[in-house]
């Protein structure tokens, strides 16, 4: 079944069943009882990263709490995206949204990742999870992702399950078409890593090229932000691999 775009969706982390009936948080309870004026009776859409979607109705409100009503299953929940997105981190609006469409691609691990040019070396994990939240609220997504805490390249690569091929966007590949490089892998199990705005050092470029589950692919001939690689480079990889 598909998502019904009519009825606002929201994130929760009870247990979703039928007949099961519970507050909203305090937050969610104001917007939906301030913000949107919600009356009682009210339609909406539940879902929790478990147990698909499911409506739901409000059931009450007092000043302090809406109490939600579940009602019955829209769609099963389906399996989390097999795809690990590897990034540097970036400012914090860029950051934003560099997530939030990770998240309408299909990622289902975000693991950002610090280089030797990665200009924030500190993120607020707890912002990316709510970015990751309000993406699947908005898109329709079910299965939310993982969002790793970050760690150094050299660790990554040194823990790197070596049955997941790692494609990597290297800004001075010799050539333009990504294509080739992609039609080669046989690996069911991918990854992409993305650099940061400076770009991976000649280091790490050498380290990367030297690994033998490393595949490097070119982004076309223009010079493109890092938060717009990103979403080019999924795009290309989702359509490589027929989930476009």
């Amino acid at each position: 079944m598909r998502a019904n775009y009519r009825l606002q969706r929201l994130f929760v982390p009870n247990d979703l069943s039928a007949g099961a009936e519970f507050e909203a948080d305090p937050q969610q309870s104001h917007y939906l009882a301030h913000v949107l004026r919600l009356a009682d009776g009210a339609g909406l859409l539940l879902f929790n990263g478990r147990d698909g979607e499911w409506s739901a109705s409000v059931a009450g409100k007092t000043k302090k709490a809406v109490s939600l009503a579940v009602g019955t299953l829209q769609r099963p929940q389906p399996p989390l995206p097999d795809l690990v997105y590897c990034f540097a981190p970036l400012k914090q609006g860029r950051l934003d949204y560099l997530v939030q469409k990770a998240v309408e691609m299909g990622a289902g691990v975000l693991q950002p990742v610090i280089t030797q040019h990665t200009q924030v070396p500190k993120l607020g994990i707890d912002r990316l999870k709510a970015n990751v939240i309000e993406a699947a609220e908005q898109c329709g997504i079910l299965a939310i992702p993982e969002v790793r805490e970050a760690e150094k390249l050299e660790r990554v690569l040194a823990g790197w399950d070596a049955g997941r091929r790692l494609v990597f966007c290297d800004e001075d590949a010799s050539t333009n078409n990504p294509m080739p490089a992609l039609n080669k892998i046989s690996e069911q199990k991918l990854a992409l890593l993305v650099g940061p705005e400076g770009g991976f050092s000649d280091e790490e470029r050498k380290m990367l090229r030297a690994l033998p589950f490393v595949t490097a692919i070119p982004l076309g001939p223009r010079i493109l932000r890092a938060d717009t690689a990103a979403v080019a480079a999924l795009a290309v990889i989702q359509a490589s691999i027929g989930d476009w």
